[in-house]
């Protein structure tokens, strides 16, 4: 039996770093990019138009942004405002899609193609800051709004990015180990402090404002604005290992399926240390409001790249620096679907089809779909299939037959049994 693969839903001209997906429009957002080297690769935001087309689900560039000199590393969406994490700064980006009138013969020839494509006639390098793109009966509108520098390292650069519950603030860290806060949209600082020594890793922000971050000084910390909640131990109840340093990964919050109220903390811890025979690495859910660990499972030997939960948080997606990806159910932590060395190199971002607005029309006959992005310029998709699950009915049918077979059993080995 050969190697499981996941289709190539996109390429794209530039090495991709940053994956969204906006569920009301049902765009796939992905930008990446050379960076300031004089390479000849180009830096962009590509929107992709996602579509189910014969049952399958594909995906077309409908409009390139260019970002001149800047890759774009990290991303955050918030409504039609992306947030969009270039070297040290943080750029505001604003888009807008509207119905055409009508559209030409070329494009209703090209909307006929099947599977991943790029659309005639868009070519990214020509695109400029705030051009409009016409596709399919759809025009799409793309301008920057403010930007700020947001790292002061040496060597800085913005490594994170997360907008709050309503939209109004956004929280950046990097290299330089400071948490900022910002106002949206004009980017006004109303917080600075300093939470790791060292690189900031990831960092998520909670429905109640509490802001959890994770750095290369092994700590993960809980904090209140600028005042520290609390630190996470996730071996309190799990393994321990006193030769092997453990740093956190990644940290995600998500909803506890069927309670509204109920919030959930998610964290990938690997190895600090690159050794000969790698130790596995380790996914750990918290209580969201406590920040006790609920349960912590292995999940392999590939060192962990990149979290996503879903919009539901009953599903965990994780990328690896070997190109593999996976899905996790969030209430187990076991294991529902990998795909090894997908990519073949680093798995840079992972995101999960949303599962209100569009998402439900795109999904199809699946459970969910996440999409991975790499290094290696791809996006691809990964499926997972409904899984079976038995009626209710045929269960109750099944034990009333069972016990009626018994008793006939019974009647006949002994006569006088009834």
């Amino acid at each position: 039996m050969g190697r499981r693969r996941a289709p190539e839903l996109y390429r794209a001209p530039f090495p991709l770093y940053a994956l969204q997906v906006d569920p009301s429009t049902g765009l796939l957002i992905a930008a990446g990019g050379g960076g300031a080297a004089k390479t000849g690769i180009k830096n962009g935001v590509h929107f992709l138009q996602l579509e189910q087309i014969n049952g399958r689900l594909s995906a077309s560039l409908l409009h390139s942004h260019d970002t001149e000199t800047r890759a774009t590393m990290n991303l955050a969406l918030a409504g039609n405002i992306l947030a969009a994490g270039q070297d040290a700064h943080c750029q505001l980006l604003r888009f807008q899609t509207q119905q055409q009138k009508g559209k030409n013969k070329a494009e209703k020839a090209d909307s006929k193609e099947q599977g991943p494509r790029q659309r005639k006639g868009v070519a990214p390098a020509e695109k400029k800051s705030g051009a409009e793109t016409h596709q399919d009966g759809v025009e799409l509108k793309v301008e920057n709004l403010q930007a700020v520098q947001t790292d002061f390292s040496p060597d800085p650069l913005q490594k994170v990015v997360c907008f709050n519950h309503d939209n109004t603030l956004l929280a950046t860290g990097g290299t330089d180990g400071y948490v900022r806060v910002w106002k949206v949209p004009n980017l006004v600082k109303v917080l600075e402090f300093k939470a790791h020594e060292g690189e900031i890793e990831d960092l998520a922000l909670g429905p109640d404002g509490k802001l959890v971050t994770v750095g290369w000084d092994l700590k993960a910390s809980v904090w209140q604005k600028d005042q520290l909640v609390t630190q996470l131990h996730w071996q309190e109840n799990g393994p321990t290992f006193s030769n092997t340093p453990y740093r956190y990964q990644a940290c995600r919050f998500g909803q506890v399926p069927d309670q509204p109220a109920g919030l959930r903390l998610f964290t990938v811890q690997i190895p600090h240390k690159r050794l000969r025979q790698p130790p596995p690495c380790y996914l750990t859910a918290w209580d969201g409001s406590t920040f006790l660990p609920l349960r912590t499972k292995p999940c392999g030997h590939e060192v962990i790249s990149c979290l996503s939960v879903s919009e539901s948080g009953t599903f965990l997606g994780l990328g690896t620096v070997t190109g593999s990806v996976a899905i996790y159910i969030a209430f187990s932590l076991q294991r529902l679907y990998y795909v090894r060395e997908a990519h073949g190199i680093v798995v840079t971002d992972v995101a999960f089809l949303p599962e209100k607005g569009r998402g439900p029309e795109l999904l199809g006959s699946h459970e969910t779909a996440l999409f991975s992005v790499a290094v290696d310029s791809r996006c691809q998709l990964h499926l997972l299939p409904s899984r079976r699950s038995v009626p209710v009915w045929l269960l109750l049918l099944l034990c009333v037959g069972l016990i009626v077979m018994t008793i006939l059993l019974l009647q006949s080995a002994f006569p006088d049994f009834l």
